[in-house]
């Protein structure tokens, strides 16, 4: 039987190309809005926050604005007035009914941001607190693991940093819809995701980890492996993997690799495969080509895409990895215990 998580994986491609034609119009609404703007506050929770992580590192990395990320009990439980003018502060949640993203986006405002939301929720709380809503069209989501709301959030980013007047290709973005169609085919029909699916069930944890623009996805996959699998799953930049953490890895705790085919990144992450590998422990590798798949011990395709666009494809073997790893393990993942699709926080 499908799951529904497996159902709406593969209803990324659509939603994903509804999204992107719906928001690259706005480039100009955002670019009007940020031109009053120095630096980027991204505001969010949950996989909204690993969404955020990629938006800080592209807008560092392509749109050349520093870019933060916002610690909402500031406004919510220390109630402090900050000075934000300047700011653009970017909440992000998928059902914009989350409490405490609203509150520090009507925060930020009062500080003297300027205000743009990024939701699925067209109506909700938080797109009308702002002043530029970015609506994704994801359609409606009914497993508790975001998969295709979360995609169409790193889209809205892209298209955010476009705005801003970031230094890459708009092609790029409108090819990421049939690149992930490929990949989903491409990862099912992969031989070694039966065999990766095997090992993690015979294992109690994982790190996970990817640098730079991919962090955000190393952060988001090591959720989903605890949400949906409740495995204990660690989520490094490998620059703080290597810093000491990496001592947990070994031949119980399997290191997941996560790297775009090109950027500078990769060869970093090839090395840590091989590290790794060298202490006895296994590696598995999503995304990073030939040269990361020759370097682990199994390795799951990612997309052939920019490494600026390529989170949005690169998550998506890990959504299908997490799925089959629940259904081996025999557990339900559309309905992970102890979660609600809404969590509300103070």
């Amino acid at each position: 039987m499908t799951s529904l998580m497996r159902a709406e994986i593969g209803q990324q491609p659509d939603a994903l190309r509804r999204t992107i034609d719906a928001l690259l119009p706005r480039t100009a609404d955002i670019a009007k809005l940020a031109a009053e703007t120095r630096q980027v506050l991204f505001i969010a929770r949950g996989s909204s926050d690993n969404a955020a992580v990629y938006g800080r590192y592209l807008v560092e990395s392509h749109a050349g604005r520093l870019a933060t990320l916002a610690a909402p009990s500031i406004a919510t439980t220390y109630r402090r007035r900050l000075d934000l003018s300047g700011v653009l502060a970017v909440a992000i949640s998928q059902s914009g009914k989350t409490e405490e993203i609203v509150e520090t986006l009507e925060w930020a405002a009062a500080g003297g941001a300027r205000t743009v939301a990024v939701t699925n929720g067209e109506g909700s709380p938080l797109a009308e607190a702002a002043e530029v809503a970015l609506i994704t069209r994801a359609g409606d989501e009914k497993a508790v693991p975001a998969t295709k709301t979360y995609t169409t959030q790193l889209a809205a980013l892209s298209v955010l940093a476009l705005g801003l007047g970031a230094d890459v290709a708009e092609d790029d973005l409108r090819r990421v819809p049939d690149e992930i169609a490929g990949l989903i085919a491409a990862t099912e029909a992969a031989e070694a995701l039966p065999r990766i699916v095997d090992d993690l069930a015979g294992v109690s944890g994982a790190v996970v980890s990817g640098r730079g623009i991919a962090f955000g996805t190393a952060l988001e996959l090591a959720l989903k492996i605890k949400e949906a699998c409740y495995l204990h799953a660690m989520g490094l930049s490998y620059a703080d993997l290597l810093h000491g953490p990496i001592a947990v890895v070994d031949a119980r705790t399997p290191a997941l690799l996560v790297a775009a085919d090109s950027g500078p990144t990769l060869p970093g992450t090839i090395a840590l495969a091989e590290r790794v590998r060298g202490a006895g422990a296994p590696a598995y590798g999503v995304g990073g080509g030939a040269g990361l798949a020759g370097a682990c011990t199994a390795a799951l395709p990612g997309p052939a895409l920019p490494e600026w666009v390529a989170p949005l494809g690169l998550i998506v073997p890990g959504q299908i990895l997490v799925e089959n790893l629940a259904r081996r393990l025999g557990l339900d993942p559309d309905v992970p215990r102890g979660l609600n699709k809404v969590t509300q926080t103070t």
